[in-house]
């Protein structure tokens, strides 16, 4: 439908207003096409008639209805314009006090000037693992998604935040450095983390000052790129700045500040550490007090100071540093309070007495007459002097004022540096997330050089952004399968040209500042010469001093003055000398840097064509804006290579008032952020979006039944638009959404709402008529019963009489018994019926009950066959699957190899040509220079002579070798005497040591594996050091290589000497010419010079890398003895076999005094070597004396050309001269020559000496084999020993068992003998008992003889019927039986099978087959049972050994499965009963009272195990909050899905539209959909568990309580933090799902246990949604109703509502501070969020039990036939 129909009655628009930028007016009449009037209605009452052009029509935006506007997503508005988004952010600020909104990929964020609950760390981890969207718009919401891609794509972030001065920028980029050191804790002892965090009082101090916008505003940008590991967590951290204000150091605005830090260590002047810089009050300093006020309202400078030096103590800079800094601040001050006068005639001076400037040099430890100097006077260098000017008042303030900005800068940089420094820490960067925290676009009344830097840094960043823009919305319509097409932008391409362009803005700025007249006017005027034809670029009319530039958000005005100055940032060097020779070192440090780094900058350098003439007072410094410029420049290509993140902070107001609205200011700052140019774009597209889904759902009202029948809703969804909107153009159909046009939406709204008030108009009719119709029916009855009994009483009246009465009363009883007969025949027939229905049914049930037994019967043995092949066929599917995976894998893993391989072997194949080619050239010069070696005849003499020394050496070093190895194998021999005799006085003495035969066992075996491992490390060391020298002859072989080309250059150098010596006699008859060739031959000589120094001190390195080579190989042989002889002492430290490895101890030291003798022979060659460069170095002498004499003719030949040139009879002197030269020439050429030859020389022998010491080493390797094979059959001997001694040990353990068992068998008669004792004392209480009943019944019979023969006989049977009582009771005195055995309820064990129980009964144990198999609580009681037995037994020890190993096991096995609820609630269960056991086995009376008679006599008769109760106590407290824990990990991800979002109540939606930020939620359209179902199985889940295993009831209600806090709890923090989801319509659904747990409950019998009451919060929040909001009674029915809500809760809800649809209403602002007043005495927490981790604290009440201890069986299933039954 065309546009211009939406235009009708009822409908609202937007009209611009001056007041208000736009207000809001209502349709009266409908506009039709070619209509010039818009009739409108305004809020106020007063009509309107608003023209229209008519062609076109350009009307007045619309507004979007009421159910869109204070959306989280101004996309999701179906009228995008400017009024739109306005209208939606102050609705949002002002009524729901939200401050954040997204905008697309933008979050805008308005500025409270209020504190707000919204940063804590609850908050924190609410939104952390949350998607983007699925919450409300936060800055912690930028920071997760920041957080997450990083993790998802392994790809680097950036959140850029920008904004004007007090936007809200800083704080926004500190929450965010919050954000990821909260989620990203590594728990590391450097608290990275905690560092980065304190970086930020640190740069506030220093970079912040109060403004009149801002009390906290950042003077400089900030780049902070916070990096991650490989695990994403934090491990440093690196800053970049960028245009620091150092224009505010020496000057401020009325009723600002200078930065920080100043005024803090003013307000600290009177303690001891600031004593000495003698600071006074912020107001009495020049640099201070400029803005009047110095003091900022709530804020503290003293405190400020000590947390400033905190967190420099926590980066760790130490006092000495802070103390320096504190110096310079101090200096600074000082130095603006130096008074400079005006002494006329343009000069200036300083008086001798200031005390300030005194100070100030003391502080930085100048001179003050060189500074007084250079401060009031100026050197100029001219061509032929030097002038020293005088400089006037002003220009000296300024050099003064120049001086302090320096130094502050340099300052910054150095604390901003060692921030840096500190905050890196070792380890690899994997990632990065980058904060950006820079200045906004910015307009004042003047704009100097700053704001024209920051407008051009913005406008770069404007372009990034809108590059960005149209890259996601190409991405998302590629993954719909939607055409792209090219959408209209503002490309600001051009401004940036106009700036940075060659013969732009700064390229000619800087072109004037290389001129030293450059004015501001002058350039100026080549702007307006260069750039008046740019449309960009405007000429003032009305000023000369000023040019406009129309940048992407509005024009500006620049005043051209100061800019010169700016840029240059110049300060004379007569000061910065002054100040680089200072006493104090780290000042000094900043100018001695300056100068060193005053060329490296980074970036491109251009060569001049010619060299520029430049003052000596001067350096080649880049300009400002050029660096701005590379810096910038980095900065956005480092954030190209992230992936951006943006923030835009607005201010609503300048008057700094909370929650205040400026329409004004907010449309111009939304203007300059790219907020509205990305809201024109997205409505130039298909800015709405839904899935089928919710389309579906929201609009299925609009559907035919047709349309409703069908089973596709995508084809539903499709077929319903096409009827509603004829023109496709207006939508899109992707894969999976619905893409709207701006306006559409709006127009199903309008739809939907006009179906729906149409159904409530039509169930309206029907109620009405029906409740009319009720009434009615309800009068007719009434007046049909009147009319009833009148008439009735009138016939009464008329027929009554005796004989009617009689007549009545005889009908009446005929009638009685007529009817009674007729129902008695009725009765019995129907009887009958029913019996004989009985009877069939009851058969028909039975039969068919059978069926249903035999049916189910045969169904369980089908499931059992068919799960088995359906289990096999899966798990032949998964190996199948596993098998091709891991195939393909190690096929990629074999392709990678051969493809590595391949280039590895081509690499290879290439360097081998070379060496080739290069061995070639070499053997050519080699075989050409033989001719030369007959000079070197001698010395090859020489080393002839000292390689056969060498040798001799060698041999005699062999022999001696092989002497003492023949020794040592004497020596062997004799210590195998010794040892035999030693073993033999072992055996006498074998009864003492027989109880240390197991630890000795394990040492030999231990020194055997030692001794193996010592020789073949040996043997890996000796290959080592082989390997090593082969290098080293590679790498001499490469400097032989090197010289021989060094030797190729000189010899070149010679020939361009001689060709130069060509061209001098060709040109000789010119003595013009001939001067330039002198000159030229000397520039030549010179540079033969240094070369010559570099060939002689590139040959003193080599030399020098040689013999530290040499003396490194040394010092790693003596480690390598050395650590061959710790391995030796290791290997042989046993005492009894002592005297056996003494002769290998011998063998050890003569290899380490061997090695020692052969370090001494290679300090020989090092002094030899030293010698040689002794040597080289007098050649060089020579060589320079010769070069010296050069010289020397060369000044001569100079002389002797002046000389003929006066006498004009140069020529034939000249060529004598010139053969001179060709004589030296080749002097020169034959010194090279020799020393090249030397070289070579020297190169052979180092070769012929590593050749030598090869086959030493190879010697020595044979020598060492040889040793090696001695030791070996050491080794062997000593195996044979051993296995003797393994003998006499199993002899030994033999006859140890035999001991153990006789023990045993003695503990076990003794225990039936105490039995038998027991069973004896029992058998005499009964005799004694018998006893005691014959001599009761003597005397009976005595009495009854007295009474006759009746009683007599009574007696008797009496008497018969004890006697067979008593032997049916004790069948031992009938019968000689074996005696019962009866057990104690206690269990043995020996000590060492302690870990076998451990093992077996805890480690072990699988609590399925426990639970299902046995008793649950089954470890428990054996525990007990044995902790009984140790009682029994009294020993202290072996119960202390229990009782740990018991603690130890249960701790180590679950930790080692945190997320197993089947063991944790089985161990929980099981140390619950033990803690029981403990408790009802003490003997303490307070537990005997619940116990059985046996009970307590089986109690704990030695040892007190309190101490071991608390113990166990508290292990059972922690294994209670690992499984409350697990059981929280395992519910979390279901809790929001199910009880918040999933819609419980058919037919109830609350979907409304949404806009598209959700990006992390796009990939995981697959995920698991959570139902409030799925949490009730959960919970069932948990407690059969529970019960599975035995858990108390108490425990399992602590339990419950504790899962149901942690749904209610997460499921109200999410609430509080989800507008989307605060509707009447989720309050419905939420206090259903309640319901649902209440019914489970209910199920479990937990109804009566008040656990339900942990919901009642969330129950609240549902309550508050549904009830009514608008009324005082309203107000106070919630005040009275929310008791467990707090106040800021309640609030937060308030403002959250949202309706759904029309027929809701907004909460109004006032009837929340109703409910505000009418709350302010409630006490409570001020919080939002509640945890949901808060933990209730858990008891456990005793329970005794009545569990028979000796009637316990033990399964052989645990594997404990160890254990034995007492």
């Amino acid at each position: 439908m065309a546009l211009f129909q939406l235009y009708t009655r009822y409908n609202r628009v937007w009209i611009p207003d001056a007041e208000h930028v736009w207000k809001s007016a209502e349709i009266v009449r409908d506009f039709h096409f070619g209509d010039h009037i818009l009739h409108l209605l305004l809020e106020d009452g007063t009509e309107l008639k608003y023209p229209v052009d008519s062609s076109p029509p350009e009307l007045p935006p619309l507004r979007n209805p009421d159910i869109l506007v204070g959306e989280n997503d101004l996309t999701a508005l179906s009228y995008l314009h400017e009024p739109a988004v306005l209208h939606n952010l102050k609705l949002r600020f002002l009524e729901s006090r939200i401050i954040y909104t997204y905008c697309g990929i933008i979050l805008v964020a308005l500025n409270p000037y209020k504190q707000l609950h919204v940063y804590g760390d609850a908050i924190i981890h609410a939104y952390s693992g949350q998607n983007m969207g699925d919450m409300d718009p936060h800055i912690f919401a930028v920071a997760e998604e920041a957080y997450k891609q990083m993790a998802r794509d392994h790809k680097n972030q950036s959140i850029i935040i920008s904004g004007e001065s007090g936007a809200g920028k800083t704080v926004s980029a500190r929450y965010a450095m919050r954000y990821f050191a909260v989620v990203s804790k590594s728990g590391s002892k450097t608290q990275i983390e905690d560092k980065v965090l304190a970086s930020n009082p640190i740069t506030e101090a220093i970079g912040n000052a109060k403004t009149i916008r801002n009390d906290n505003s950042s003077r400089f940008g900030k780049f902070t790129e916070i990096s991650f590991d490989n695990r994403y967590r934090i491990i440093g951290a690196n800053m970049r700045t960028y245009l620091l204000e150092k224009s505010r150091v020496v000057f401020q605005a009325e009723s600002e500040r200078n930065y920080h830090i100043f005024y803090q260590i003013c307000a600290c002047a009177h303690l001891p550490q600031f004593k000495e810089l003698k600071l006074r009050s912020a107001d009495e300093f020049h640099y201070t007090g400029m803005g009047g006020n110095i003091i900022i309202e709530g804020v503290d400078d003293r405190k400020g100071m000590e947390e400033t030096q905190q967190t420099f103590s926590l980066l760790g800079l130490k006092e000495d540093f802070q103390s320096d800094v504190f110096k310079v601040l101090a200096a600074i001050l000082h130095l603006g309070n130096v008074e400079i006068k005006s002494s006329g005639d343009d000069r200036s001076s300083i008086s001798n007495g200031d005390s300030h400037l005194k100070i100030f040099c003391e502080l930085l430890g100048v001179r003050a007459d060189n500074l007084m100097q250079w401060l009031c006077n100026r050197r100029l260098v001219l061509a032929s002097e030097t002038v020293v000017k005088p400089l006037p008042k002003d220009r000296a303030v300024t050099s003064r004022d120049a001086l302090a900005k320096r130094i502050y800068a340099h300052l910054f940089d150095c604390i901003i540096n060692r921030i840096n420094k500190a905050l890196q820490v070792p380890g690899k960067q994997h990632a990065f997330i980058g904060v950006l925290d820079i200045y906004g676009f910015e307009t004042f009344d003047i704009n100097s050089f700053e704001q024209f830097c920051i407008n051009y840094a913005n406008e770069k960043l404007q372009q990034q952004f809108n590059l960005h823009v149209f890259k996601l919305e190409q991405e998302e319509y590629m993954k719909e399968d939607i055409p792209w097409t090219l959408i209209d932008f503002y490309d600001n391409q051009p401004v940036i040209d106009l700036i940075e362009a060659k013969m732009g803005i700064l390229d000619l700025l800087d072109e004037e500042c290389l001129f030293p007249q450059g004015s501001d006017q002058s350039w100026l005027q080549k702007l307006y010469n260069y750039l008046d034809s740019n449309p960009l670029f405007e000429r003032p009319k009305l000023s000369n001093e000023m040019f406009v530039i129309q940048h992407f958000a509005d024009k500006v005005e620049y005043q051209c003055k100061g800019f010169l100055e700016k840029n240059r940032d110049a300060l004379y060097e007569e000061l910065i000398e002054v100040l680089r020779v200072s006493k104090f070192a780290f000042l000094a440090k900043f100018f001695q840097e300056e100068g060193q780094s005053g060329l490296n900058i980074k970036g491109i350098r251009v060569m001049p064509a010619r060299p520029s003439v430049m003052s000596a007072n001067k350096q080649l410094r880049t300009s400002v804006g050029k660096k701005f410029h590379s810096s910038l420049a980095l900065l956005m290509d480092t954030l190209n290579a992230t992936t951006p993140h943006y923030v835009r902070c607005i201010k609503p107001n300048d008057e700094k008032l909370p929650f205040e609205y400026d329409s004004g200011r907010v449309v111009q700052q939304l203007r300059a952020c790219g907020v509205l140019e990305t809201i024109r774009i997205s409505a130039q597209s298909y800015p709405s979006r839904w899935t089928y889904f919710e389309f579906y759902n929201r609009y299925s009202v609009l559907m035919t039944n047709v349309e409703a029948g069908i089973n596709d809703k995508t084809q539903t969804c499709k077929s319903l638009l096409q009827r509603l909107i004829q023109d496709s153009n207006q939508y899109k159909f992707g894969r999976t959404k619905i893409f709207l046009r701006a306006g559409q939406v709006a127009y199903l709204e309008k739809l939907r709402l006009d179906q729906l008030r149409g159904a409530c108009i039509t169930i309206q009719k029907y109620v009405r008529g029906w409740i009319q119709r009720r009434k009615y029916l309800r009068l007719r009855r009434a007046a049909i019963l009147i009319q009833h009994y009148i008439r009735g009483k009138r016939t009464v009246r008329k027929a009554v009489s005796a004989t009617n009465l009689k007549q009545g009363w005889s009908a009446v009883v005929i009638q009685r018994y007529w009817r009674g007969f007729r129902i008695m025949k009725a009765y019995q027939t129907v009887r009958l019926a029913i019996i004989t229905i009985q009877a069939f049914t009851r058969g028909w049930l039975a039969r068919k009950s059978y069926a249903k037994l035999v049916e189910a019967r045969k169904a369980l043995v089908l499931q059992k066959y068919a799960r088995a092949w359906l289990a096999r066929r899966r798990f032949n599917a998964i190996r199948r699957l596993v098998h091709q995976v891991q195939l393909s894998f190690r096929v990629e893993q074999l392709r990678k190899k051969n493809e590595e391989q391949s280039k590895e072997n081509r690499g290879l194949v290439e360097r081998l040509t070379s060496l080739a080619s290069s061995h070639s050239q070499a053997m050519e010069k080699l075989q050409a220079m033989e001719i030369q070696l007959g000079k070197s005849a001698n010395q090859k003499a020489s080393l002839a002579a000292r390689e056969k020394k060498a040798q001799q050496d060698a041999s005699l070093k062999m022999t001696a070798l092989q002497s003492e190895v023949d020794g040592l194998i004497i020596e062997k021999q004799a210590r195998e005497t010794m040892f035999e005799a030693s073993t033999k006085e072992q055996k006498e003495k074998f009864d003492q040591i027989k109880i240390n035969l197991l630890e000795e066992k394990e040492t030999q075996a231990r020194l055997r594996k030692m001794a193996e491992n010592n020789l073949e490390m040996q043997r890996r060391d000796h290959e080592k050091e082989l390997g090593v020298l082969r290098e080293e002859i590679r790498k001499l072989k490469d400097e032989r290589a090197a010289l021989q080309m060094k030797m190729e250059d000189g010899d070149q150098m010679t020939i361009d000497l001689q060709d130069q010596v060509a061209q001098l006699t060709k040109h000789v008859k010119v003595i013009p010419e001939l001067r330039k060739d002198i000159a030229n031959l000397q520039s030549q000589k010179n540079n033969s010079d240094r070369k010559m120094k570099q060939q002689s001190e590139e040959a003193r390195a080599k030399l020098r890398e040689i013999s530290r080579l040499l003396a490194g190989s040394i010092v790693e042989e003596d480690v390598l003895s050395g650590l061959t002889e710790d391995y030796s002492e290791k290997a042989y430290e046993a005492e009894d076999l002592l005297a056996a490895f003494s002769g290998l101890e011998k063998v050890t030291r003569t290899l380490e005094n061997h090695r020692k003798e052969q370090k001494e022979s290679y300090d020989s060659q090092i002094e030899g070597l030293k010698l040689k460069v002794d040597y080289l170095q007098n050649e060089y002498s020579s060589l320079q004396t010769l070069f010296t004499e050069k010289n020397n003719i060369n000044e001569n030949i100079r002389q002797e050309v002046s000389r003929l040139s006066r006498e004009n009879s140069v020529i034939p002197e000249l060529k004598v001269q010139i053969s001179e030269l060709l004589k030296q020439k080749n002097e020169h050429e034959i010194l090279i020559e020799n020393l090249r030859k030397e070289l070579e020389e020297k190169a052979d022998e180092m070769k012929n000496t590593f050749e030598k010491r090869i086959e030493e080493e190879s010697s020595k390797r044979r020598h060492l084999e040889e040793q090696a094979e001695v030791l070996d059959e050491v080794k062997l001997d000593l195996q044979g020993q051993i296995k003797d001694l393994e003998e006499e040990k199993d002899l030994l353990s033999r006859q140890l068992q035999m001991e153990r068992d006789a023990k045993i068998r003695l503990r076990l008669e003794a225990t039936q003998l105490s039995s038998k004792n027991l069973d004896l004392q029992e058998q005499l209480d009964d005799n004694e008992r018998i006893i005691k009943q014959l001599q009761n019944q003597m005397i009976s019979l005595e009495t009854a003889q007295k009474g006759g023969k009746k009683s007599i006989f009574q007696v008797q049977c009496r008497m018969n019927n004890e006697c067979q009582s008593f032997i049916v009771c004790h069948p031992a005195q009938k019968m000689m039986s074996p005696l019962p055995k009866h057990y104690l309820g206690m269990l043995e064990y020996n000590r060492e099978d302690e870990s076998r129980l451990i093992k077996n009964l805890i480690l072990d144990l699988k609590p399925k087959g426990v639970a299902v198999n046995m008793i649950p609580v089954l470890p428990a009681y054996i525990l007990f049972m044995c902790v009984r037995h140790v009682d029994y037994l009294s020993d202290e020890d072996k119960l202390r050994s229990l009782m740990n190993g018991i603690i130890t096991a249960v701790k180590k096995i679950t930790t080692n499965h945190p997320n197993d609820l089947a063991l944790l609630s089985f161990w929980l269960s099981n140390m619950y009963q033990l803690l029981n056991c403990l408790k009802q086995y003490s003997g303490e009376e307070e537990f005997r009272k619940q116990s059985t008679a046996r009970q307590v006599n089986n109690c704990l008769q030695n040892f007190d195990l309190s101490d071991h109760q608390q113990v166990v106590s508290d292990l059972a407290i922690c294994i209670y909050h690992q499984f409350i824990a697990a059981m929280e990990r395992s519910l979390t991800p279901a809790i929001v899905p199910g009880m918040l979002e999933h819609e419980s109540l058919q037919g109830i939606s609350s979907m409304k539209p949404r806009g598209f930020i959700k990006r992390s939620s796009d990939d995981n359209e697959d995920m698991e959909t959570y139902t409030i179902s799925f949490i009730t199985q959960r919970l069932s889940h948990f407690y059969n568990n529970m019960m599975q295993h035995g858990t108390e009831t108490h425990l399992i209600k602590q339990v419950v309580k504790q899962l149901l806090f942690h749904i209610g709890a997460t499921t109200l923090n999410n609430l509080l933090l989800r507008k989307d989801m605060c509707s009447c319509r989720k309050g419905m659904q939420i206090r259903c799902n309640i319901s649902y747990l209440e019914e489970w409950l209910q199920e479990k019998e937990l109804q009566n246990c008040h656990l339900i009451d942990t919901l009642k919060p969330l129950a609240e929040a549902a309550w508050l949604l549904q009830v009514s909001k608008s009324t005082d009674d309203d107000a106070k029915a919630i005040t009275k109703k929310c008791i467990e809500l707090n106040t800021v809760q309640i609030v937060k809800i308030l403002n959250s509502y949202t309706p759904i649809d029309g027929f809701e209403k907004r909460v109004a602002s006032s009837f929340v501070r109703k409910v505000q007043s009418l709350r302010q005495d409630h006490d409570g927490s001020a919080q939002l969020m509640i945890d949901p981790h808060y933990r209730f604290p858990v008891t456990f009440p005793f329970y005794a039990s009545s569990q028979a201890l000796e009637l316990l069986q033990i399964p052989n299933s645990l594997h404990l036939e160890f254990l034995t039954m007492i």
